[in-house]
């Protein structure tokens, strides 16, 4: 059950938030479409409400199909927080559960990660970069024990760094890049974007996620339901890529491996890679092929 929780993470388009405190809203998350629902036990939960918010959460992932705990993880609160250990305990508890995974905010250190995953054997981890010493540390964040793939808090990243970006994040180019390396040197999957606040803009979203894809990111937070399809059609590969991939592949097959011309370009081992990652994007299920033509890393 452990790998295919992992690969269910691994391969996952889209993460839609719902806040703990409000359970109503976990059948409506659900049958959104978002491959996983991460259940927000950190900035969608006022300090008051995090005691009720976690025993809301407790109560309803009991009653859920085992299907739709495979659909999901918890953000818990950052360490440090007054609410870090209580929520750990949490995940102790519903770990060997079906739960899909674990979102960590703020991840600074492999250290952390490794107890964490001490505490839940098996369960996945995604750590959100958010902070200077997150980036500082991230090869370490990235190697750490049970971790499937990183991602990005770019608003809260901005915060930490006094950026001001606009609205294309160029700024944000160098820390998008260095979570890319950082996966695939790790053995990742590739990572998670972060949102996109502007709810009702889905040119915005679509420009958004086509950026992620150009990094190399496979992956978006989404923060309201009406995102998911958005996402998911702006990761999926346009029907003129599917088609140049199969001519790929099929040049390469009548080539025998070998390097061969198409359309004027030559076609090698990197070009037949590219195009192979393509029609594995291609409408892939989750639990399929991985980000980067092969799996996440095994622990």
């Amino acid at each position: 059950m452990t790998g295919v929780l992992h690969g269910r993470v691994a391969l996952a388009r889209s993460f839609l938030f719902v806040p703990a405190s409000r359970p109503e809203r976990l059948a409506k998350a659900l049958a959104s479409g978002a491959d996983i629902v991460v259940v927000d036990l950190e900035d969608a939960v006022e300090p008051p409400a995090k005691d009720s918010a976690r025993q809301a959460l407790c109560t309803r992932f009991g009653a859920l199909e085992p299907a739709q705990r495979g659909r999901l993880m918890v953000r818990i609160n950052a360490r440090g927080t007054a609410w870090h250990a209580q929520d750990v305990a949490l995940l102790a508890q519903l770990t060997g559960s079906g739960l899909a995974g674990a979102m960590l905010p703020k991840a600074e250190d492999g250290l952390t990660l490794a107890s964490l995953a001490g505490a839940c054997p098996g369960l996945a981890l995604l750590p959100l970069m958010e902070s200077a010493s997150g980036f500082h540390a991230l090869d370490a964040v990235a190697q750490a024990p049970q971790v499937v793939r990183l991602g990005l808090g770019h608003i809260d990243l901005q915060a930490d760094l006094g950026m001001a970006c606009g609205d294309d994040e160029a700024e944000l180019a160098p820390a998008r890049w260095s979570m890319v390396v950082a996966s695939r040197h790790a053995g990742l999957a590739a990572p998670v974007d972060g949102v996109t606040i502007r709810l009702n803009d889905p040119q915005q979203l679509r420009a958004d996620t086509a950026r992620s894809r150009r990094f190399g990111f496979s992956a978006k937070l989404c923060i309201h339901p009406a995102q998911i399809a958005g996402v998911h059609a702006a990761l999926a590969p346009t029907e003129a890529e599917v088609a140049w991939a199969h001519r790929v592949v099929d040049a390469s097959r009548l080539a025998q491996g070998g390097a061969v011309q198409l359309d004027g370009a030559m076609v090698d081992a990197p070009v037949l890679l590219r195009a192979q990652q393509i029609l594995s994007r291609q409408q892939a299920p989750v639990g399929s092929q991985g980000s980067y033509g092969g799996s996440a890393r095994a622990e």
